[in-house]
């Protein structure tokens, strides 16, 4: 599993950081940053899951073997 951002869609909204901090952040302008492209815990895989899913710009990918 990882976890991969693209900055040019990145529209700032934070959402991503909020859902799941210890995997995004976001630089001085507001771009996501991804912090672990391979998160392990079960917990945060789901909440990883939860943030690509309402990326209000579609940035966020969760590339899952299998799937």
């Amino acid at each position: 599993m990882q976890v991969t951002a693209d900055p040019t869609r990145c529209v700032g909204a934070g959402q991503c950081v909020l859902t799941e901090p210890t995997v995004f952040g976001q630089d001085d302008d507001g771009t996501v940053v991804v912090l672990d492209d391979r998160p392990a815990e079960d917990a945060t895989i789901s909440r990883v899951r939860e943030a690509v899913h309402i990326c209000p710009g579609r940035a966020l990918t969760l590339d899952e073997p299998g799937t």
